[in-house]
């Protein structure tokens, strides 16, 4: 007797997956800005100096490719849905001193 005689073989279907889900880490976060890495790390700093938790979201890994090209390393900040309007005053007031200066 054959191995195929003993134990037929079930075809195997691999799907695709599925569209990839909000990340737990990033629920009840919302965005506040849309920016550069240079400007995503100086703002997180700010919020979290204020105790604002922030989170910052690229689709490039600015560690392996340090530089980009237009919106490609745009970084998204992100803070607590409840922290959301604050972090947006915070922001407005730095804007608003710059150009009074």
């Amino acid at each position: 007797m054959s191995t195929s005689e003993l134990m037929p073989r079930s075809p195997k279907v691999i799907r695709f997956p599925g569209p990839p889900g909000t990340p737990s880490h990033e629920r009840g976060f919302v965005e506040v800005r849309r920016c550069e890495q240079a400007e995503a790390v100086v703002v997180r700093s700010l919020f979290e100096s204020e105790g604002i938790p922030t989170l910052l979201q690229s689709r490039l890994a600015h560690s392996i490719y340090p530089f980009s090209v237009g919106d490609q390393g745009t970084v998204v900040v992100l803070v607590p849905a409840d922290e959301a309007a604050r972090g947006r005053r915070l922001l407005m007031r730095l804007v608003l001193r710059r150009s009074s200066a």
